[in-house]
């Protein structure tokens, strides 16, 4: 499984919230493979994010079998959904199960 890179400009790990986004799913759902980027960087000054943050997801997870592709996203939107009350404003993903990823 991949950690969690650094938070872009920092030097440091990874951020508070990419820690508890990163705990929520391995926790829902079970990743062979979990990569979270935090984008909040590029994003900084959008009046609409109200200071929260934008991350990039890349999971793969048998319990994406048998799902289309937007009953994954609301799989993991529904497992992020107590962070977005207060830190996150965007979530772009790539969903995969284990055979799609392999190819």
């Amino acid at each position: 499984m991949v950690q969690a890179p650094p938070s872009p400009g920092t030097g440091r790990g990874p951020s508070p919230t990419a820690e508890r986004i990163r705990a929520l799913l391995q926790q829902r759902l079970q990743p062979e493979h979990l990569e979270v980027r935090d984008d909040s960087a590029a994003h900084a000054g959008h009046a609409s994010a109200g200071g929260k943050g934008h991350f990039r997801l890349r999971i793969v997870s048998t319990c994406f079998e048998g799902l289309k592709s937007l009953q994954r996203h609301r799989l993991v939107n529904d497992t992020l959904a107590p962070l977005f009350e207060t830190e996150l404003h965007a979530v772009a993903m790539e969903t995969l199960t284990p055979h799609e990823f392999r190819k």
